[in-house]
This record gives C-alpha cells, structure tokens and sequence, in this order.
C-alpha cells in the first residue's frame, strides 16, 4: 500500500510542479514585458500569498473547495505559485537589459515572441532548480494536508493520510505508522538532492571545484 501510494504523491508533486511552473512562466514574462500596473497587480497578489503561511493557506482553500485529490493539488499550487513567478519576472526583467534583446528589438522581434523565444530560454536554468525542488514542497505540503483529514480521502493510499490513520498504533506497532514517514523522507531527500545536483550543473558558478 506504501508503494502504491508512491503514485498518489509523486502524481500530486509532478502535477503542482508542471501548473505553477506554466503559470508563473506565464505571469512573470507578464509582469516583466508589460511592467506598470500590470506588474504591480501580479507582484501585490504574489506577496499576499507569501503573507500568510502557506499550510494555513492551504487550509482555507480547502476548506472553502472541499478536500479531495484535485482540490489538494489547487490548493499547494496555489501556495507554491509566488515562487515561480517572482523568480521568472526577476530573471526577465535581468534579461530585458542585456544587448542581444535589444538587437533582437531592433530586428522588429514582437513583444510576444521577444519573451517566449528570446528571454525564456536564458530564464530556465533557475527555474528548473525550483521545479525540481518545488516536487518535494509540494510532496511535503499535501502529506501535511493528508495528515489534517483535509487532503486525499480514503481509501486513496496517500502517504500523509497513511500516517494519520496509523496514529492509535503508534505504542503497540510503531513500523505501520514509521513506514509513510520514511517513504517521505527518503523521496523528499532523493528530490532535493537531485535539485541541488540540477542547481550545481546549471550554474557555473556554483560548480563544485
């Protein structure tokens, strides 16, 4: 059961990862082109985000949508959004001022694709980094969820559901309730690690002698 709930969580961290990161590319490049009220907007409601802490957040969502599988991933997506999208802007905004994009201006490049072909392409590096280390927040956050009751109902095998239906045995077979928390452990670690390896290949200045 364990093993199959491997694909609920991995499933949960994958999807949040791939709807913030196509959100946040989007309202980033958004808020960086455009700039203005455009740009105030996106960053005022990022930074409200970023006000309240996220599993309180994540909380209300929930309890306003109801708790299921999808309404958990709407919520943690939700939550982790204000990262990919303050990282995209700052990233392009980094971009906008460096001399092949103004050549590329010259050359009358429209705004559209000055920002999905010319800008995004030198903005990936970190967002890889966080995508890949957003997997083991988002993993983290709906297990969390999970363990309130407020995240993937039973009889779905999801590890932090696992862990609060194993509490009462935590005295007579502590094993049943250590086993979802170290498949956590162990995927969230393997995660982190891989983005930490992703952050050294991609930044050179980073690279380990």
């Amino acid at each position: 059961r364990i093993l199959y709930g491997s694909r609920i969580s991995l499933f949960i961290g994958l999807s949040v990862m791939f709807v913030s990161a196509v959100l946040g590319v989007l309202l980033g490049l958004l808020a960086a082109s455009w700039g203005g009220i455009v740009d105030v907007i996106i960053i005022r409601v990022m930074d409200l985000i970023l006000a309240i802490p996220s599993l309180v957040l994540a909380i209300l969502i929930i309890a306003v949508i109801g708790p299921n599988l999808t309404n958990t991933i709407v919520a943690v997506t939700i939550v982790g959004l204000p990262f990919y999208v303050r990282l995209v802007r700052a990233s392009a905004i980094s971009e906008l001022t460096k001399d092949y994009v103004t050549a590329a201006k010259v050359a009358g490049v429209g705004p559209l694709r000055l920002m999905l072909s010319t800008v995004l392409p030198n903005c990936l590096a970190p967002l890889i980094v966080q995508a890949a280390l957003g997997i083991s927040d988002a993993i983290l956050a709906a297990a969390g969820l999970g363990f309130l009751g407020l995240g993937a109902q039973p009889p779905t095998p999801e590890w932090g559901s696992m862990l609060a239906d194993s509490r009462d045995l935590i005295t007579s077979n502590p094993w049943v309730m250590a086993m979802p928390g170290i498949a956590i452990l162990i995927t969230v670690l393997a995660i982190n690690l891989m983005g930490d390896g992703l952050r050294d290949a991609l930044d050179p200045r980073l690279k380990k002698s």
